[in-house]
């Protein structure tokens, strides 16, 4: 790999890892190098890299199979301040770009390497969620009760978002066995590491991805417990924590102060206990909440 291509491919992981709810950089790279190849024209306006964008876009969807983590909303920023940064595109005037040298060398290459590089990504962090659009692989992993709970468990602790919406699912899943409504109105892109969900009967899940293993610990989060909700919402017992673990002992002295807690063992042991068709509305949710916040927006 020569030089110019190793640091391309170098920025372009650079830009994957920064990627939250949406791959953005490294897609419309794409779209300027592969109309770059195709005319070899090197400028670009503002609005020639939109275009590029969208068609970009349209190509990942089908080289995928799916819409999910790619197609975010276009900003102008992006060519003027993002992609300058990444090396991408030099400015000349105001909305008019040029591509840098090193992408024009390495065109061609990065035309076949980039769709690689996110198809990977993507696969490392989503694993078979896109598949779980279609009916018929949800009901061969709900089916199979070993399979759900590995689908669970290796998904769950990927990263906050993931702990948010499958324990979301599970319990929406467990709680409406007993006319019981669970609603996440907001976006894990949105959190400060634990969202709110609301209920049809007054009590509130709060999902945290953090290990609760000692009292000091506890004390910090019941300080912000309290800046959240009202001291009579918290003495009626009606507010619940979805952490990641947490001891016995710790697990206690929550209670002591009317919090509940769950712990991911816990949501594991709920969906262990689910039927098949239980196990379908949970997949389905989780599908459900991941469209919400990774479909395309293009």
């Amino acid at each position: 790999m020569g030089k110019e291509l190793a640091y391309c491919v170098s920025e372009i992981e650079k830009m994957l890892s920064r990627s939250t709810t949406k791959v953005i950089f490294p897609i419309i790279t794409f779209g300027l190098v592969k109309s770059f190849c195709e005319t070899q024209n090197d400028f670009f306006t503002d609005a020639d890299v939109r275009c590029c964008y969208k068609n970009a876009v349209q190509y990942f969807k089908k080289y995928l199979g799916h819409s999910l983590h790619i197609g975010g909303k276009y900003y102008d920023a992006y060519p003027s301040r993002n992609l300058p940064k990444y090396g991408v595109l030099k400015t000349l005037d105001n909305k008019q770009y040029r591509l840098t040298d090193e992408y024009k060398k390495s065109a061609t290459e990065l035309v076949a390497l980039i769709p690689k590089l996110v198809k990977d990504f993507i696969s490392a962090k989503m694993g078979q969620i896109p598949n779980l659009e279609n009916i018929d692989d949800r009901l061969i992993i709900a089916k199979e009760k070993d399979e759900f709970l590995q689908l669970i468990q290796q998904q769950i602790d990927i990263n906050p978002s993931n702990f948010e919406i499958f324990s979301f699912a599970v319990l929406k899943t467990h709680l409406e066995k007993f006319a019981c409504k669970l609603y996440r109105d907001t976006r894990t892109s949105a959190h400060d590491k634990g969202v709110d969900l609301s209920t049809n009967f007054g009590v509130v899940y709060q999902i945290k991805k953090l290990k609760l293993l000692n009292q000091s610990n506890v004390d910090a989060l019941f300080k912000e417990l309290q800046t959240n909700f009202s001291d009579e919402r918290i003495k009626d017992g009606n507010v619940v924590l979805i952490i990641d673990d947490i001891t016995k002992d710790v697990k206690k002295y929550l209670i002591n102060m009317k919090v509940q807690s769950l712990s991911k063992e816990d949501i594991l042991s709920i969906a262990s206990l689910f039927e098949i068709e239980e196990r379908l509305k949970v997949l389905r949710v989780i599908f459900d909440e991941f469209s919400r916040e990774y479909k395309s927006d293009i």
